[in-house]
């Protein structure tokens, strides 16, 4: 009995050992309205040691992948990372709009601006052992895009022509 309680307690420690091997910091997730059946998730990570994110998962949607958005011949793509994202040793890894996220699909309710939605990861080490992490991230209302997308608060899409 003994034996088997420091095996649990053992690896108990090991898995919270390795949950503190990867960082998250400024999570959060776009607010959605009425009908929006997807929204994104936003963070930084980064490992100590060289690590993946392999997966996540809510009870707030049905499907959640991990994406990356990238051009292709002047079209940009969504797809999801049937991998996971690469996290190297000691290098922040962001998460942000028009890049890497975590999408939440087949959301069950609209996510309200000052809520919070509760995500886990799955991170994977290069043993190929493999934990979780669990995060309530804020939903706050969409941010301004960088990089000229959006002007202010308002897209290319709200202006009239």
């Amino acid at each position: 009995m003994k034996l088997k309680q420091l095996i649990a307690i053992t690896a108990l420690c090991s898995s919270a050992a390795f949950a503190q091997n990867v960082t998250v910091a400024d999570g959060w997730v776009r607010a959605t309205v009425q009908g929006q059946k997807a929204t994104g998730a936003f963070m930084k990570l980064t490992a100590k040691d060289t690590a993946k994110l392999v997966a996540a998962s809510s009870p707030a949607a049905g499907v959640v992948e991990v994406h990356e958005m990238k051009m292709d011949k002047d079209v940009m793509k969504m797809a999801a990372l049937p991998n996971g994202l690469n996290l190297p040793a000691g290098q922040t890894v962001e998460l942000k709009p028009g890049s890497y996220h975590v999408m939440l699909m087949d959301l069950k309710a609209p996510l309200a601006a000052d809520s919070t939605v509760p995500v886990t990861l799955t991170f994977q080490d290069a043993k190929g052992n493999k934990t979780t992490q669990e995060l309530k991230l804020p939903v706050k209302a969409a941010m301004p895009m960088q990089g000229g997308h959006m002007h202010g608060e308002h897209s290319h899409g709200d202006h009239k022509h």
